[in-house]
C-alpha cells in the first residue's frame, strides 16, 4: 500500500472541503452574523494543506483495495477535524473536542449535539452544521468520485468502502457516473422537500437546513425543540414523508423517476422495511392511545414521526418519547439497532442484513427436520452468495461485540447504564437521540471527553460500517 497515494488523494479530498466551506458565507453576510472570516480562514487552511499534500505526494493510476479503505476512513477523519474549524474559529463551541464531535456527528449523519442553545448560534454556522449532514448522507467519496476524474480509476474501492450496505448497486458501468446519478436523485429529492416546507410556512433558510437533515438522515435543527418548534401538523408529515424515503435504496428513486415505479415493491428489502415502518407505527398508536394522546389523528402524526425518525436514524424529535409508555421506548430502541435500507443514507444494521439474518435462521431451523434438503438463502429470487451471508454474520457479531465494549467503556467513563448503553446506539446507528441524560430532549453536553472520544469513534464505525475502519487495526492490513 503506498501511504504517499493516500496522502495525495486526502489533499485533494480537502480542496473540495475547502470549496463546501465558503457556501455559508453568502447566508453570514445576508444575516450579519459575523462569521464569515471564520468560514474564509477555514477555506484558506483546508485549501493551503490540501494543495501541499498533493504537490509534494505524487499522484498514480491504480487505487488497490487497500488504498480504497485508507482513504475513505482517514477522509472521513480529516473531514471532521478540518470541518471543526468554523466551530472554533467563530467562537460557537470552543472546545476542540466538542468541535469535532459535532462535526464528525454531522459528516457521519449522527446527529448526536453537545450545542445547549442551537438558536443563538449564527445562521451561516447552523447552516454549516446542516450542510456536514448532507455531504456526508450520501458520502463525501461518491461525491469526489462525481466530481474528481483523477478517482475514476479504481473508484470501485472507495464506493464499495463508503456506501452502506452489504452490497453497493452499480447503476452505470463507470462509477463515476453512478455516483452521479445517485447524487443527481439526491439533489431533486432535496429540493422538492425545500418547496414543500417552504410552503407550510417555512423561510428559505430554515427549510434547507431541515431538508439538508432529512435527506441525509441526520437530525441536526436550526430550532432548540427541533421540528416540535414549527407545530405543524403539514410540516410533520412532509418530514416523515421525506424521512421514510431517505431510509430506502436510492438506486430504487433512480428507477422510479425513470418510471419504473413498480420497482419499489418489486424489492423484498423495501417491502419488508414498509412492513416494519407501518407495523410498529400502528402498535405504537395502539399503545399510546388514551395514555398519552386523545385524538387519534394526533397521535397517528406523532407515532408516525417518531417511529420513521427513529428506523431510519434521522432523530428529529416532534415528542419526548421518554414520557411514553416503557413498551413504545423498548420498541423504539429495538428500531435503532435496524436503522434504513441498504443503498440509503440511514445508518443502523440495515433492513436488508435483519432480513437474511432472519432468512437465515430459518434455513437453519429447516435444515435440522430436513438434514438432506437444499435450501438457499434468497433476497427476492436471487440466491444470496455464502461470501455475502458470512459478511452479514460477521457484521452483526460485530456490531453486537462493538455495542457491548463501548457500553462498558461509557460506564468506566461514569455514565448511567441506561444512559451509556442509549449513547452508544445513537451514535453507532448513527441515530442522534438515546435515552436517559442523552434523551430527545437532552443533549450530549455532560457526557466526560472520554466518553465523547468513544463516541466519536462510535459515530465512524456506525457510518463506515465497521469492516471499513477495524480492518486498518489489522497488522496484515500494513504489510507488504
Amino acid at each position: 500500500m503506498s501511504i504517499l497515494f493516500v496522502l495525495h488523494i486526502l489533499g485533494a479530498l480537502l480542496t473540495c472541503l475547502a470549496l463546501a466551506l465558503l457556501l455559508p458565507i453568502p447566508f453570514s453576510y445576508y444575516y450579519h452574523d459575523g462569521s464569515a472570516m471564520a468560514f474564509i480562514w477555514a477555506s484558506a487552511i483546508c485549501l493551503i494543506v490540501g494543495t501541499a499534500l498533493m504537490k509534494l505526494f505524487k499522484n498514480k493510476k491504480e487505487l488497490s483495495v487497500r488504498e480504497g479503505f485508507a482513504v475513505v476512513t482517514f477522509g472521513w477523519l480529516v473531514f471532521a477535524f478540518f470541518g471543526a474549524l468554523p466551530y472554533l474559529l467563530s467562537g460557537a463551541i470552543t472546545s476542540p473536542l466538542d468541535a469535532v464531535f459535532e462535526t464528525m456527528s454531522g459528516f457521519t449523519t449522527t446527529g448526536s449535539t453537545i450545542l445547549t442553545e442551537i438558536e443563538s448560534l449564527p445562521q451561516s454556522i447552523l447552516f454549516w452544521r446542516a450542510l456536514t449532514h448532507w455531504l456526508g448522507g450520501m458520502g463525501i467519496i461518491v461525491l469526489s468520485l462525481a466530481i474528481l476524474p483523477m478517482l475514476g480509476v479504481g473508484g470501485m474501492q472507495l464506493f464499495q468502502a463508503e456506501v452502506p450496505g452489504p452490497t453497493a448497486d452499480r447503476l452505470k458501468p463507470r462509477i463515476q457516473d453512478t455516483a452521479k446519478l445517485l447524487w443527481g436523485v439526491y439533489v431533486i429529492l432535496t429540493a422538492v422537500e425545500t418547496v414543500l416546507l417552504m410552503g407550510g410556512g417555512m423561510s428559505f433558510y430554515d427549510a434547507i437546513c431541515h431538508a439538508f437533515a432529512t435527506l441525509a438522515t441526520g437530525g441536526f435543527s436550526t430550532r432548540n425543540a427541533s421540528v416540535a418548534a414549527y407545530d405543524s401538523a403539514y410540516i410533520d408529515w412532509v418530514i416523515t414523508l421525506f424521512m421514510f424515503l431517505a431510509g430506502v435504496n436510492f438506486s430504487l428513486h433512480y428507477y422510479a423517476l425513470k418510471g419504473r415505479i413498480g420497482e419499489y415493491f418489486r424489492n423484498e428489502e423495501f417491502r419488508f422495511y414498509l412492513t416494519i415502518t407501518v407495523s410498529v407505527t400502528l402498535l405504537l398508536v395502539f399503545l399510546n392511545q388514551g395514555t398519552v394522546y386523545s385524538s387519534w389523528v394526533d397521535n397517528l402524526r406523532y407515532s408516525a414521526f417518531q417511529t420513521t425518525s427513529i428506523l431510519t436514524t434521522t432523530g428529529f424529535g416532534t415528542a419526548d418519547f421518554e414520557l411514553w409508555p416503557v413498551l413504545t421506548q423498548y420498541l423504539l430502541v429495538f428500531m435503532m439497532f435496524i436503522g434504513g435500507c441498504a443503498g440509503s443514507t440511514g445508518g443502523g444494521m440495515k433492513v436488508a442484513r435483519l432480513l437474511l439474518l432472519f432468512k437465515h435462521g430459518t434455513v437453519q431451523l429447516y435444515r435440522l427436520i430436513h438434514p438432506r434438503a437444499i435450501r438457499l438463502v434468497k433476497l427476492g429470487d436471487q440466491p444470496v452468495a455464502p461470501d455475502v451471508m458470512q459478511s452479514i454474520l460477521g457484521f452483526f457479531a460485530l456490531f453486537m461485540g462493538v455495542f457491548v465494549t463501548a457500553s462498558f467503556l461509557m460506564a468506566a467513563s461514569g455514565m448511567d447504564l441506561v444512559s451509556g448503553a442509549a449513547a452508544v446506539i445513537a451514535t453507532l446507528g448513527n441515530i442522534g437521540p438515546g435515552l436517559g441524560s442523552v434523551g430527545p430532549v437532552d443533549n450530549f453536553a455532560a457526557v466526560p471527553e472520554f466518553g465523547k472520544g468513544v463516541l466519536i469513534l462510535c459515530m465512524l464505525l456506525g457510518r463506515l460500517e465497521l469492516f471499513t475502519v477495524l480492518v486498518l487495526f489489522l497488522p496484515s492490513f500494513w504489510r507488504k
